[in-house]
């Protein structure tokens, strides 16, 4: 193991490549260090141990289990010059190093800037990567290798850990619900029963592996296949109301099992309106979406007994970047 005083990340030998990258190296070291204990005291197995923390080096260093899962960030100008596979080779030889995990176990993607308007990613490997973690008592299956996101939002914990607190005898709905990770949470705070609605019936799937492997799968807990915004204005006119909502949609989405597309900010105030409608009375929203230029309508949060931004607070410690998401709590009147 390397010495925790050597700054350069291999045991007292010079690390290959520039000073630059011994920087981040010890970055990385004080990082793990750092957020493993963090995590342990927490009941964490997934965990973000390096987050664009220096600008030159714009990757995101996640530990999932056993594994570590590097999200790159690359600007434009370095792939242009051809820069960003330098520095890409630097990166996964101090990840290898620092972190002591074989270069077989490092899940590498690259998350190149796309137009606005651009559908969601899809798959980008193929069966690779599957792996349980733990959080806060409650497991989830993770895949680091078929798709940009690995099956878990990270940054979201402590939102979870609030519905989990608040979801006892409610009946909870969780839409754009991708692999039912707040449904989990619902289910194990003592939900009477949950709705989980995602157009994809591979996260669906994924969602109802989620609540068997916390021994939580039944007939209580519903799997729906739909467009989230046109499964809402929908039930809106009919008589069933929850207690509790989570709503974490898309920036933008398109798909051919959707009508239209569904663009966040424009979308938003429409939303919100039906989902007030389909709360009972004194219900609480969770809503959240990471799109880095929203604003909050005021026309949209008009008709609320409380509307109360959550963000930063929301974010977990070791997302160091705190733009990753914006979230509210909504109450209904």
């Amino acid at each position: 193991m390397a010495d925790p005083q050597d700054t350069h990340g291999n045991g007292g030998n010079e690390t290959p490549g520039t000073t630059e990258a011994a920087m981040f190296a010890n970055r990385l070291r004080k990082g793990a260090k750092h957020f493993r204990k963090w995590a342990q005291a927490r009941g964490l197995t997934s965990f973000r141990v390096y987050d664009r923390d220096i600008p030159e080096y714009p990757f995101a260093v996640d530990i999932y289990g056993d594994c570590v899962h590097v999200t790159e960030y690359p600007r434009r100008r370095a792939l242009k010059s051809g820069t960003a596979e330098t520095q890409r080779t630097e990166v996964l030889a101090a990840v290898t190093e620092v972190l002591e995990v074989p270069a077989e176990r490092v899940f590498v993607k690259t998350h190149t800037p796309q137009p606005w308007g651009r559908a969601q990613y899809g798959r980008v490997g193929q069966g690779s990567g599957r792996l349980v973690v733990e959080e806060r008592g409650l497991k989830f299956w993770v895949n680091l290798g078929d798709y940009l996101d690995t099956g878990l939002f990270m940054d979201h914990r402590d939102t979870r850990q609030r519905v989990r607190e608040e979801a006892r005898g409610k009946r909870f709905l969780n839409l754009f619900a991708y692999t039912g990770a707040f449904t989990v949470y619902a289910a194990a705070g003592g939900a009477a029963s949950t709705v989980t609605v995602d157009l994809s019936n591979s996260y669906l799937d994924w969602a109802e592996d989620n609540l068997d492997l916390n021994g939580l799968a039944s007939s209580r807990h519903e799997l729906i296949r739909a467009d989230a915004k046109a499964w809402v204005e929908a039930q809106a006119r009919g008589p069933e109301r929850f207690d509790l909502i989570v709503c974490d949609p898309p920036s933008f989405s398109t798909s051919k099992k959707m009508t239209g597309s569904f663009n966040v900010q424009r979308d938003h105030p429409r939303l919100l309106d039906a989902l007030r409608t389909l709360l009972s009375p004194g219900g609480v929203l969770y809503f959240s979406n990471n799109f880095l230029g929203f604003q909050l309508d005021a026309k949209a949060t008009r008709g609320w007994k409380s509307v109360e931004e959550l963000t930063p607070a929301s974010i977990p410690e070791d997302f160091q970047r705190k733009d990753i998401h914006r979230c509210w709590r909504m109450v209904a009147p």
